[in-house]
Order: structure tokens, then C-alpha cells, then sequence
């Protein structure tokens, strides 16, 4: 019998790394719409960590600053614009 010394090597496959939704210049906070609005569903919800791909500081920076921006009226609470169709 001829066991191999390593039966479980994974595989070589080359894949690409998906670059960071924040970069190290950006700044996190209310005024910043453009990367805030990234970070937000199409109903007005804030997405999840996992689906943002951030990490959990950044995370806590991101829905601090969407909260401040909801409060001063930059961004909508809800957007609950339906299409009514008939």
C-alpha cells in the first residue's frame, strides 16, 4: 500500500481578493453621503456587517453616522415609495 503523505491538499485555484468597501483615506461621518449611501438597502435599512464586508469598528462608525444623518434630515428613515401599478 502506498499512502500518499498528504491526500487532503487543496486546491490551487487563484482567486481575487475583493478590495475593502472603505479605504484607509475615507472618513466616517454624516456629512460623507456618498460612502454612507453605499451602506444602505434600497428600502432604507442599514446592511449587515457580512454583507458590507467592514470591520466591526468601522461597522459601529457606519450606523452612527447613517443614525446622525437620519436625525438631521439628510437621509430618509424609511423609503417606502411603492409603485402603484393598475
Amino acid at each position: 500500500m502506498n499512502k500518499s503523505k498528504r491526500p487532503f491538499t487543496k486546491s490551487k485555484r487563484s482567486f481575487r481578493r475583493r478590495l475593502p468597501p472603505i479605504q484607509s483615506g475615507d472618513r466616517i461621518g454624516y456629512r460623507n453621503m456618498s460612502l454612507i449611501s453605499r451602506f444602505i438597502s434600497e428600502q432604507g435599512k442599514i446592511l449587515s456587517r457580512r454583507v458590507n464586508r467592514v470591520t466591526l469598528k468601522q461597522q459601529r462608525l457606519i450606523t452612527i453616522a447613517i443614525k446622525q444623518a437620519r436625525i438631521l434630515s439628510l437621509l430618509p428613515f424609511l423609503n417606502n415609495q411603492k409603485q402603484f401599478e393598475r
